[in-house]
């Protein structure tokens, strides 16, 4: 790979940028000042520096984002609302990030983010059965036969049939409940057109796991950090 390749990948300028940077002696490959800024490197094993910073190279970013209600799951949006993409700062948003998966504008909660699209196939593809775990609030109480039709699989009102789910009670009493609800699928409102399948209505809704991840309950919303490598393990291990 070309040195202005590499640094301008990894967002450190445009490639008239980086030919600056070569001829102000500003980078070096391997201690040694670079004279040609199309000089080629080994992105794995040589050691490129900037401006006495080493640079490393990451051809794949993987982002979690606690997504806040009010922002589109997208990396764009003609209406002009925010999109997801748009919270992530410098340090990432030269990786042309998309999501992996959806959230409704109004749920809140765990967006993974990343370039790898091959990840993202494996993420939302349901024959690959990645969990996502979502708390659920809502408009109408549990009833025991609740259970066994989400274990079942719910027929939505447009005739949709949901892959097997699973409904964890949290609390439940005076028209109100308060559940986790597990599936492998992302149709549109699925989670909230499954509660109406029961005759409950989402009053909020927020995903909590994806894949045996949990979000970092310490990000705030619209906050989000890069996965740890056991993390990404996980995830890669549950699309294998």
């Amino acid at each position: 790979m070309r040195v202005d390749k590499f640094l301008s990948n990894m967002g450190c300028g445009s490639r008239k940028d980086i030919k600056h940077f070569v001829k102000i002696g500003a980078v070096s490959v391997n201690g040694k000042p670079c004279k040609d800024s199309g000089q080629n490197v080994d992105e794995n094993s040589d050691i490129v520096t900037l401006f006495g910073e080493t640079v490393v190279y990451k051809e794949f970013a993987y982002l979690m984002m606690n997504k806040p209600q009010g922002v589109i799951s997208a990396t764009e949006d003609f209406r002009g609302a925010t999109v997801a993409t748009e919270l992530v700062g410098e340090d990432f948003n030269f990786y042309d990030l998309s999501p992996a998966g959806r959230l409704d504008i109004d749920t809140e909660g765990f967006l993974l983010l990343t370039n790898d699209g091959k990840f993202i196939h494996d993420i939302i593809t349901p024959s690959r059965h990645v969990d996502k775990v979502y708390y659920c609030e809502a408009d109408g109480e549990i009833e025991e036969s609740d259970f066994a039709a989400f274990e079942k699989g719910l027929t939505l009102a447009d005739g949709f049939k949901c892959m097997p789910a699973k409904l964890e009670m949290i609390e439940s009493g005076n028209g109100r409940c308060k559940a986790r609800v597990t599936i492998c699928e992302g149709k549109f409102h699925q989670v909230k057109r499954m509660f109406l399948a029961r005759g409950k209505e989402i009053t909020y809704l927020k995903r909590i796991s994806i894949g045996g991840v949990a979000l970092d309950e310490s990000l705030a919303p619209g906050e989000y950090r890069e996965l740890t490598a056991d993390e990404l393990n996980i995830l890669k291990k549950e699309n294998d």
